[in-house]
C-alpha cells in the first residue's frame, strides 16, 4: 500500500514538473515573434493530480491510525500494556490520541471526495467547463494537515511502545536513533498527562525524523 502511494506522489511530482515549465497564459509570443492565442490555461492535470494524493494520502492515513489500534490493543499488541499505559485502569494511556487518529481519518474520507468531477457553467456558458483545481487543492492541504497528525499519533505511540519493551529487544541502530531524537523532545509518557502538546511536537519534528532515518539507513527512496 505505501508503494502505491509513492506511485501517485511520483505522479503528482511528474504533473507539477510538467505544468510549472509549460505556457499557460494568453497572448503567446514564439520565437519568430508571431503573437498567439494558445488557451492552454486548463487546470484539469493539477486537478487530477491534486485529487489522486487526497485519496492516497487519506489511505496512507487510515494504515496508520490502524497501526495505532493494534499497538493499543492487548489483544493484538504482543504484550503491551492497554493503551501503552504502564499502569492501565487508573491511566488512559494514548487512548485519547487515537480518537484523535481515528475522527481525522473519517474526516479525510469526505475530503477526499474529487473535486474535479463537478463543474459548473458560468460566464454566459464562456467558462463552461473548469478544472475545480482550486477547490481539489485546497481539500488537499486539510487532508495533507490530518495525515500528517494521524503519523505523529502514530509515532508516539510506537516511541513508548519501544520504552516499554527495552528489557524485551532492542531495537535496530537506525531506530534507536530515531527514537532518541523523539524522546529529546517528547519524554516517554509514565502517567497521564496531555497528549495534545506530544501529538503537536512530533508533528513539527516528522521532516527531521526523516532526515535523521534517511541519514542511518543510506536513504529512504
Amino acid at each position: 500500500m505505501h508503494g502505491a502511494v509513492r506511485d501517485v506522489l511520483a505522479y503528482a511530482r511528474g504533473v507539477l514538473e510538467i505544468e510549472l515549465s509549460s505556457v499557460v497564459d494568453n497572448p503567446v509570443v514564439a520565437r519568430d515573434g508571431e503573437v498567439m492565442i494558445s488557451g492552454n490555461f486548463h487546470g484539469q492535470p493539477l486537478a487530477f493530480a491534486a485529487d489522486m494524493l487526497a485519496m492516497a494520502l487519506a489511505e496512507l492515513g487510515s494504515i496508520s491510525e490502524r497501526r495505532v489500534d493494534r499497538m493499543l490493543d492487548p489483544a493484538f499488541s504482543r504484550g503491551l500494556p492497554p493503551f501503552l499505559a504502564p499502569d492501565a485502569g487508573t491511566n488512559s494511556g494514548f487512548m485519547l490520541a487515537q480518537y484523535t487518529a481515528a475522527s481525522l481519518v473519517s474526516e479525510n474520507k469526505v475530503l477526499a471526495h474529487p473535486a474535479s468531477v463537478d463543474t459548473i457553467p458560468t460566464s454566459g456558458k464562456q467558462e463552461d467547463h473548469v478544472s475545480m483545481g482550486w477547490t481539489a487543492v485546497r481539500k488537499l492541504r486539510e487532508v495533507v494537515a490530518n495525515v500528517r497528525t494521524c503519523l505523529a499519533v502514530e509515532v508516539c505511540c510506537a516511541a513508548q511502545g519501544i520504552d516499554l519493551r527495552r528489557e524485551v529487544a532492542v531495537p535496530s541502530e537506525p531506530l534507536r536513533t530515531v527514537h532518541s531524537a523523539i524522546r529529546a523532545r517528547v519524554p516517554m509518557m509514565d502517567v497521564d498527562r496531555e497528549v495534545s502538546e506530544q501529538i503537536t511536537t512530533v508533528d513539527d519534528l516528522l521532516p527531521d525524523l526523516v532526515d535523521v532515518a534517511a541519514a542511518r539507513c543510506g536513504g529512504l527512496r
